[in-house]
């Protein structure tokens, strides 16, 4: 029987490349949004995806010059499949906005806005380095300790959430990768491995990976 991963989004216009790659990976994929709210129940893997920024109250912050408008809905939804999810050690893998996320739910904060830090112009472009840290699960699965990647963020984690361990930073300083080194598969990545699967085998390995640890 095929596994089933849950992907959390705000608009289907967005969902596309992550579909795409939890495909290739083997995935049925179950789509969980605002409009369409749903538990963890009968799904084997939790992705959550990009997006607009989070609440900047969810982390006791007043929201800065720079946020976006919240969506208030997605942030109570996401955050509650998140707790549910980790009680039941379900893997996950948690993209951009879907990493603060994780951080914030395990009580961390986030750089509201980064100065200067590069942003890709095309979105599966290189377009900065990351050094990944070794003897964690990130190394594990993507197999180096350097990777080049796109980038869209404008927010990072800064004060890192209860139980989570750094991964991988960019050569900035800037945190690219977080994980739960207890957990079955909990990872964080801050850039968009869903729209490199086609040309990149490390960031295809993220889902793949995330396939095995289902089994």
């Amino acid at each position: 029987m095929g596994k089933r991963a849950g992907l959390t989004y705000r608009y289907e216009s967005k969902a596309a490349p992550y579909v795409t790659a939890l495909e290739r990976a083997g995935f049925e994929v179950v789509r969980i949004t605002p409009q369409s709210p749903r538990g963890v129940e009968g799904i084997d893997a939790l992705v959550l995806s990009g997006g607009t920024d989070i609440e900047a109250a969810r982390f006791g912050q007043l929201a800065g010059a720079h946020s976006d408008e919240p969506d208030i809905e997605r942030d109570e939804l996401e955050a509650s499949l998140l707790r549910d999810a980790l009680a039941a050690d379900t893997p996950m893998l948690c993209i951009c906005r879907g990493m603060q996320m994780l951080n914030v739910v395990l009580d961390g904060d986030l750089v509201q806005h980064v100065q200067d830090h590069p942003r890709t112009k095309g979105y599966d472009e290189d377009v900065h380095e990351i050094l990944v840290q070794p003897a964690t699960k990130l190394a594990e699965v993507l197999g180096c300790d350097r990777k080049q990647v796109n980038s869209r963020h404008h927010q990072a984690v800064k004060r890192l959430g209860a139980g989570l361990r750094v991964s991988a930073v960019a050569t900035d300083g800037i945190v690219e990768g977080i994980e739960l080194p207890d957990a079955r598969f909990v990872v964080g990545v801050q850039w968009h491995p869903e729209d490199r699967v086609a040309r990149d085998g490390a960031d295809a390995s993220l889902f793949s990976s995330l396939l095995q640890a289902c089994r």
